[in-house]
């Protein structure tokens, strides 16, 4: 079944077209959802909620976009709704600063590098993860991420500098980062993601 009769199929709630859909789009989604939630249950809680979101709303896709970046937004936004009733976003956390930092020269394959930023990145207390997930990885800008989140911009863009630096410190601990300088920059180890 082609993307276009999944989608037909899934407006006209077919069981079968939401399954392929689902199928076809949930491990990426998943991931998107690992990178907010703190274990595995919520991302999948998140992902559940999402395509619940997704196929209640799917009338709305008007093919002026990729389905793929549709379905992902909603479920950015549902990731960010379930924190939003569960948590607070304004946790705060004295770290170590660390400057001048690099991705070691010697490289890691790039899997298992991005494997081991999104451990660290889920380490990070909930509103440094939320903040730097959508300002560095899904692209939000800090006016966009007060919004959604209902924060101040300028706490936005506090919460972003102290997750970056928390996120240097953990790399560096685990020798995924160096503090010399190497040829990759801290925003390529985000990349990676």
């Amino acid at each position: 079944m082609t993307e276009e009769q999944m989608l037909a199929g899934s407006k006209l709630n077919h069981a079968v077209a939401q399954e392929l859909l689902y199928n076809k789009f949930s491990p990426k989604m998943l991931g998107v959802c690992y990178r907010f939630a703190k274990n595995r249950q919520d991302a999948e809680d998140m992902l559940q909620e999402g395509f619940i979101k997704v196929f209640a709303q799917l009338h709305q896709y008007r093919n002026d976009g990729s389905l793929g970046g549709w379905i992902r937004q909603i479920i950015v936004h549902s990731c960010i709704n379930h924190l939003k009733k569960n948590k607070k976003f304004t946790e705060t956390l004295d770290i170590i600063h660390a400057e001048n930092i690099h991705i070691r020269a010697d490289y890691i394959p790039s899997i298992i590098q991005a494997k081991q930023v999104v451990e660290c990145i889920r380490m990070l207390p909930l509103g440094y993860r939320t903040v730097l997930n959508l300002f560095a990885i899904e692209g939000y800008s800090h006016k966009e991420i007060g919004i959604l989140l209902e924060i101040e911009e300028s706490t936005s863009r506090s919460q972003y500098a102290r997750a970056k630096k928390m996120l240097e410190t953990l790399l560096i601990k685990r020798d995924i980062l160096f503090k010399e300088k190497s040829k990759i920059s801290f925003d390529s180890a985000i990349s990676l993601l």
